[in-house]
């Protein structure tokens, strides 16, 4: 008969028994429960608008107590954070899949952008009650916000891989700096899609075919030697003025 711990522990020394499958179980089902939170959160911010909507509602209509509302979720806004990051997650996935085809740098900037639109359609009904919020340049739901960084930061990731894997020939030094103004694009777009009522969000979809190759075009002039200082000055400008960061200091 094996020994209590022989029973517990495989050939690598590793728990196989009970106890790791009570953690697995607890893990499970407390990402059931954080999911379960964060799905009931966006229905109530949907029917009844994200400033009535409190923990208190969130907890209850999601049959858990209050007090596990908040173990998961500090606030409302890192509910909508938490929303923001699996929408980008989601989009990371669908877009590098929709790119692999592509070359084409237009091509595969309309991929990205699409993949982003087909992940974010679902929730086109209430998207305008989070940019009352996101428009405040001291709200944490701003895209230029620190608490938004890391997920910003994966969307200019992606938009990072647009470029790697295009057969776009670009200036090296604009090529570092073409993520962040790919962004800028990108905001352009979501802002746009808020506001869409087209069925499938239509005319978003047309303002992504009809932009992506010409921001292509742009960029790919960057290659010129006569045109590549003003591709530098618009990206100092675009730097300094919108991209989230620190203040350029007073120059005064």
């Amino acid at each position: 008969m094996a020994e209590p711990s022989e029973a517990r522990t495989g050939p690598t020394g590793s728990d196989t028994g009970a106890p790791r499958d009570r953690g697995e179980k607890l893990t499970a089902r407390g990402d059931e429960r954080k999911a379960l939170i964060l799905d009931t959160a966006l229905r109530l911010f949907e029917r009844d608008g994200y400033e009535k909507t409190t923990m208190r509602a969130i907890a209850r209509e999601a049959g858990v107590s209050v007090g596990n509302a908040y173990y998961y979720f500090d606030s409302k806004d890192h509910l909508i954070q938490a929303f923001y990051d699996e929408v980008s997650d989601h989009h990371i996935v669908r877009a590098l899949t929709s790119m692999r085809p592509h070359r084409d740098l237009g091509a595969r900037l309309a991929a990205d952008l699409h993949a982003w639109i087909d992940v974010a359609e679902p929730y086109r009904a209430f998207a305008t009650q989070f940019v009352k919020n996101a428009v405040d340049p001291n709200s944490p739901l701003s895209p230029f916000s620190p608490e938004s960084k890391p997920t910003r930061d994966k969307v200019i990731e992606v938009h990072r891989r647009v470029v790697l894997g295009s057969n776009a020939k670009i200036d090296p030094e604009i090529a570092e700096s073409l993520p962040d103004l790919l962004w800028m694009h990108h905001m352009g777009i979501v802002l746009f899609w808020v506001y869409d009522r087209s069925p499938d969000a239509r005319r978003t979809r047309e303002l992504v075919d009809r932009t992506a190759p010409m921001v292509a075009r742009v960029i790919r002039l960057s290659r010129f030697k006569m045109v590549r200082p003003l591709f530098r000055e618009a990206d100092k400008l675009i730097r300094d003025f919108l991209l989230p960061g620190d203040e350029p200091a007073d120059r005064g």
